[in-house]
């Protein structure tokens, strides 16, 4: 079971991308659990210093923007 973690304060592009996360794993039928991080500490150990980002199984996919769909997707699989 992957584990992904979306990190961000709450801001719109950070929404976003917890949305497309949870689009991409329905229309995948991923088997997941998806947890949304808030507190900065939790996001600066994983050293993002930059939000919207996105971690699978504990690797840094992105930070500092929302990719687009096809490239989340890549992310995702």
């Amino acid at each position: 079971m992957k584990e992904i973690k979306v990190l961000g304060p709450g801001c719109a592009s950070c929404e976003g991308l917890t949305a497309d996360v949870k689009t991409l794993v329905a229309e995948l039928d991923i088997e997941c659990e998806i947890e949304k991080i808030t507190d900065i500490n939790q996001m600066l150990s994983f050293g993002v210093m930059l939000t919207p980002a996105l971690v699978v199984d504990g690797e840094v996919k992105v930070a500092g923007r929302r990719p687009a769909m096809d490239e989340l997707k890549e992310m995702l699989v």
